[in-house]
Parts: C-alpha cells; structure tokens; sequence
C-alpha cells in the first residue's frame, strides 16, 4: 500500500470492484430485462420498489464506507486494536439497521408504495415485489459492510467473489421463478432476496481470507466515539445513495403525470446508467483503500498521484463510453422493452440527455471518494448531495414546469453540470491543503 507504484496498486485493487460492481448491477438490471417481458406495469413496479432497494444500500454504505474508512487509516497508522472494534461496531448496527427497515416497511407497506412513485395501475404489482424484497433487507445492508471493510483492508478480491457469486445465482434464479414457476413480477424478488442471503454467507466466509480483520461479537463495544467516525466515513455515501433514491421517487412522480410508459422509460434508463456508473465506482474503490492508507501514513504525495492518474484514466474511458451509448441509445432502451413504442421513446431521449453529462462524472465521483476517504466529511457530503440533492430535487419541480416530458429526462445532465461548479473548488481547495502539509513535512524532515 504504501511502496508499490500507485498507478499498478489501483489498477489492481480496482479489477476485482469493478468486476463485483458491473455483476452486481448487472442483475439488478436482470430483474428490469425478464421482468420487461411481462408488462409495462411490472417494468415500472421493478424501477419503483429500486428506489427503496437504494435508501437500503444507502445505510448499508454508511456503516461499510464509514467503518471501512476508519479501519483502512487506522491500519495505515498501526493501530490494529481500535480497527478491530471498529470492524464489529459496523457489522452488527448495520444488520440490526436492516432489521428495523424490514419491520417497519411492512407495516405501511401499501401507503409506501405510493409514496415511492406507484400509480393506481402499478400498486399491485409494486406491493407484490416490496413485500419479499424487505424480507433481504438485513442481509443487504450487513453484506454491503462486509464487502466494504475487506475492500478496505486490501482484498478486494475476497469481496469480489462473495458479490459475483450472489449475483451470478441472482440472474439464473430470475427466469427460473419468474417463467417456469409463474410467479412473474413476484419471482423476481424472491431471486435478489435469495440471492442477498447466499451472498451474505459467502462474504462471512470471505472475511476469514486474505489476513482481514475477524469480526467478533467480543469486540462490538458500541460508543459515541466509534458511531461519530462511522457519521464522518459514511456520512457522504449515505447522501450519494440516499438523495439519489429521493431523487428517484421525485423522477417517478415527475414522470407519472405522463403515464405508465413514462415511468417505465425512466426506469429502464435509470438502471442503464445505473450500470455505466458501476464501472466508475468501482474504479473509485479501488482508489479509496490506496488514499485512506497513504494519507494515514502521511504519504500525501501519493494520495495527489493516485487522485490524478484517476480522473484522467476515468474521464477518458467514460467520454468514450457516452458516445457508444448515445449512438444506440434506441437499441438499448429496446432491450428492455422492445412492445412498446412510447417507452422507447422516452428512454431513448432520457438516455441521449444523460450521457452528454456523463463524463463530468470522473471528476465529481473521484473528488467525492477522496474526500470521503482522508476524513472530510463535510466537503464529501456537499460533493454528495450536489448532483442528486441540492441541484437535481430543484430542478425536477422546475424544468418540467417549462420543458414538460423534455424536462424530467434531461433533469440529470443539468444537475451535474451544476454540481461540478460546487466540486471543484472543494476538490481544489483539500488538494492545496495536502501539497502545504507535504511541503511542511519535507521541511521539518530537513
């Protein structure tokens, strides 16, 4: 972590993200794709109850990306005993946090469904695909922790395989329960539930891999000191994911005034993009454990170098990708839901909106990832909420309101050219910081 060439030590570390991230979005858009098959009304139940799925994820990530956080800088500084309380701290609130989410979800499970967007022709269907996804919500926010802390530490390879493994089951469960079992919409939730506990215990044996820290109940000493940190850590993943699902539930009704096909439309294009994303976030991964490490050991020199060699290598390989998507954009969007011509067409134009803003994305994720790694919550959580919160919710009541339909799906790609303007100065502003403490560093060492 600390000696090897950075380019060569993220590029490794990154292989395996990359690879667990493509899978698993992979078989979230599995359920958009045979679901497709059936009607346009479980398309659009499927991309509604995605919306929740990610508030899930997004507690998830709070405890992993916080206590993954704390732990790689704790490791980087030698402090092996407050990594290994840390460790515990993250696991166990994490599938207590997904206990109390399945609970209380089911209890307003109708009210809820309409609250994420469903209109009066979707509910059944939407309240059919909740009911059994809540039942994964513990394993889904423990397994996103587990995943985290080992990624964290370094083995990234380890949390590849308990990920890809779910996911792989995931998509060969789907036509299994949806088709020959005829359980349609239904089916497809009890494939990603399944697929969340069998990934959940791949992960528990995982973590005895690879020289990780070994998650034991002994150590789970629960304090206000260990939850702030996990807060500091986590707290940007947790705007990043969870505005991003407000931000879904305000495109579904933004869409909903349009109909059925609207909805749908967003929805496919919302798990397409979903996917280019994964592949950017996970090169990030692979990034955050080399910049926690290295800024704990104060090697800001090579925090700086592995923060650029990023951005360059990201922003190139996503101008490449926006302009293969937007030249098929109708074959991709047809891939999901070839029956119907007004689903098309307003994924096909969502889709060619989103991707001309797609590579700003390089800069806006990595400076977000490095932020959130060396402790910068506060700058991390503005950079998080800047492209789906602070600009994105104003501008779905907005545009739709002068654009009409034209609005709601060009609503991202305006967002982040605005958040850009925000991320900058503070991605800017920490990078001066670190080349001053360097120099400082340099000058005492003399």
């Amino acid at each position: 972590m600390l000696e090897e060439p950075v380019e060569k030590l993220v590029c490794r570390l990154a292989m395996p993200t990359i690879l667990s991230m493509l899978v698993t979005s992979f078989y979230n858009m599995a359920d958009t794709f045979f679901v497709g098959k059936l009607d346009t009304q479980s398309t659009a139940a499927v991309g509604i109850v995605f919306s929740l799925m990610a508030i899930i994820q997004a507690i998830g990530f709070l405890f992993g990306h916080g206590s993954g956080n704390f732990i790689s800088r704790k490791l980087g500084a030698g402090d092996i005993e407050e990594a290994e309380k840390m460790s515990a701290v993250g696991f166990f609130t994490s599938f207590l946090a997904g206990v109390v989410i399945m609970v209380g979800c089911m209890f307003f499970i109708e009210p809820l469904s309409y609250l994420l967007g469903s209109t009066e022709t979707i509910q059944p269907y939407t309240v059919a695909y909740l009911r059994i996804i809540l039942i994964g919500a513990p394993a889904m926010t423990a397994s996103l922790v587990l995943n985290n802390q080992m990624r964290f530490q370094g083995s990234a390879f380890y949390a590849m395989i308990g990920i890809v493994s779910g996911a792989v089951i995931n998509i060969v469960l789907d036509p299994v329960l949806i088709f020959w079992c005829g359980m349609g919409v239904a089916g497809a939730a009890l494939a990603t539930t399944i697929s969340q506990y069998l990934s959940f215990f791949f992960l528990l044996i995982m973590i005895r891999r690879g020289g990780n820290i070994q998650i034991r109940f002994q150590n789970f000493k629960p304090s206000l000191h260990f939850f702030i940190e996990v807060i500091r850590g986590g707290i940007p993943s947790l705007f990043r994911q969870g505005l991003a699902s407000v931000a879904t539930i305000c495109l579904n009704h933004a869409a909903g005034v349009y109909g059925d096909a609207a909805i749908a439309g967003m929805s496919i294009v919302s798990r397409i993009m979903m996917f280019a994303n994964s592949a950017l976030i996970g090169f990030g991964q692979g990034f955050q454990p080399v910049c926690g490490f290295n800024y704990g050991a104060k090697r800001y020199e090579r925090v700086l170098k592995a923060f650029g060699f990023c951005v360059k290598v990201a922003f190139v390989c996503l101008l490449g990708m926006a302009v293969v998507v937007y030249i098929f954009a109708p074959q991709l969007v047809t891939i999901f839901r070839k029956d119907d011509p007004d689903v098309i067409m307003v994924g096909t134009a969502a889709l060619r909106y989103s991707v001309i803003a797609f590579p700003l994305a390089a800069w806006i994720i990595m400076c977000n990832m490095m932020l959130q790694s060396i402790g910068k919550g506060l700058k991390a959580s503005i950079v998080a909420s800047a492209r789906q919160g602070i600009f994105f919710l104003p501008l779905i009541a907005i545009l739709p309101h002068f654009f009409g339909l034209a609005g709601v799906e060009a609503c991202q790609a305006v967002s982040d050219f605005c958040a850009l303007t925000v991320s900058i100065p503070l991605g800017v502003s920490v990078i001066r910081e670190m080349k001053r403490e360097e120099r400082e560093e340099n000058d005492s060492d003399l």
